[in-house]
């Protein structure tokens, strides 16, 4: 006997839980490409992505996924044998450097581990060294989805004014935007890369750069047409949007996503995010006090908002996790990256997720560690709704 027949969550750490308006908007026969509506709604999501992100400056979108976004960054600033610093706090800053060699960068990096975000004090020391400024520009993942380690970018912006070093800030949100708060203009990021999948409430499938004007002016003689954001940033024709044919459901549903943030308010959005990241953490805290769960990431001031990573110790993440899944129809993150795998796992909180909805999760998590007699503190529950009842 199962308890999972009924409507499932997908409590992973992206793609994330999509609305039902964002559904609803995409549910509709292919529009005209050529005039029309989709023009009008197209330009009307330039304006809202900015906001979001809180930057004048300008952003291209792309249909792909947030690989695509960072060799599309990369891409339009980055020539070969340039050299760029990587600053790893986890698995996707490890993959957006492999990216940078595979296009024929020359990669230093500063791995942090999988438990702190990045080392202002190590940076300083490795900006310092290079006095004839051969590093072209600093790979830098705000939250690392894999580790759920958040990094202070506007740290880093502060180190590269204090050094004098004129490289390129690169900051990648795929994570955090719209979800753990993020000020490009204000933090000085350079080039900032996402994607729709998570903290945006849309289907996976369409990626975003963000840049100004040093990004744009550090392009390299060559760039693949289809990479180059010029055309894509102020199209003369509306194709050049998208370099070929739009991705047409993807705008309808990223314009109903964004008309909810906007009907929020993104400062009530991030309240929302730390407040349902606070209740997941008083739970896991409960059950570590006498058993094996524990999380990633000691200091909250270094949590992400958006997903939580937890060590079990063992094995027993990945029989929770199929416990959660088969019972309750809750499915939990794998503990990508980490080794060993499944002696973690992960909790996404990201986009359309409510108080009741996380309270149901972590019931279920706490259901499953009963079931399968895996040593636990009692009171998690209480103390999460404790975290609800304080909102």
């Amino acid at each position: 006997m199962s308890l999972s027949h009924g409507r499932p969550y997908l409590a992973i750490p992206g793609p994330s839980v999509i609305p039902d308006v964002v559904l609803q908007a995409m549910h509709r026969a292919s529009p005209n490409i050529y005039e029309g509506e989709l023009h009008a709604v197209t330009q009307s999501l330039i304006p809202d992505l900015k906001s979001v992100a809180m930057t004048d400056h300008h952003v291209a979108i792309y249909i792909g996924n947030g690989h695509a976004a960072w060799e599309a960054a990369l891409s339009n600033v980055i020539a070969p044998g340039d050299t760029v610093l990587v600053l790893a706090t986890g698995r996707f800053g490890i993959g957006w450097g492999e990216m940078a060699t595979g296009l024929g960068a020359s990669v230093e990096t500063i791995d942090h581990g999988a438990q702190s975000p990045i080392d202002l004090g190590r940076l300083e020391e490795h900006l310092n060294a290079d006095k004839a400024g051969r590093i072209k520009a600093i790979l830098a993942v705000h939250v690392d989805t894999s580790t759920s380690v958040k990094s202070d970018i506007a740290g880093v912006r502060a180190v590269l004014d204090r050094t004098g070093h004129n490289a390129l800030l690169m900051a990648d949100c795929i994570a955090s935007l719209g979800c753990d708060r993020f000020e490009m203009d204000a933090w000085g990021v350079d080039v900032m890369v996402s994607a729709c999948q998570k903290g945006l409430m849309t289907p996976a499938g369409i990626s975003f750069v963000f840049f100004n004007d040093k990004a744009d002016a550090a392009q390299p003689a060559k760039v693949s047409r289809y990479w180059d954001w010029r055309p894509r940033k102020d199209p003369a024709v509306y194709y050049q949007y998208f370099a070929g044919t739009a991705p047409t459901h993807h705008l309808y549903g990223l314009r109903a996503a964004l008309d909810l943030v906007k009907s929020e308010g993104l400062d009530a959005v991030f309240a929302r995010h730390a407040k349902i990241a606070q209740t997941v953490w008083a739970a896991i805290e409960t059950w570590g006090t006498a058993g094996p769960m524990a999380l990633n990431v000691a200091d909250p001031a270094h949590r992400s908002h958006a997903v939580t990573s937890i060590a079990m110790g063992s094995a027993v993440g990945q029989q929770l996790r199929a416990w959660t899944e088969e019972k309750c129809g809750l499915t939990l993150g794998i503990g990508l990256g980490r080794d060993p795998e499944e002696a973690y796992f992960r909790i996404g909180h990201m986009g359309h997720v409510s108080g009741h909805m996380m309270m149901g999760a972590l019931g279920a998590i706490d259901a499953g560690l009963k079931a399968l007699n895996i040593p636990h503190g009692r009171g998690a529950l209480e103390a999460a709704s404790e975290v609800i009842a304080s909102a």
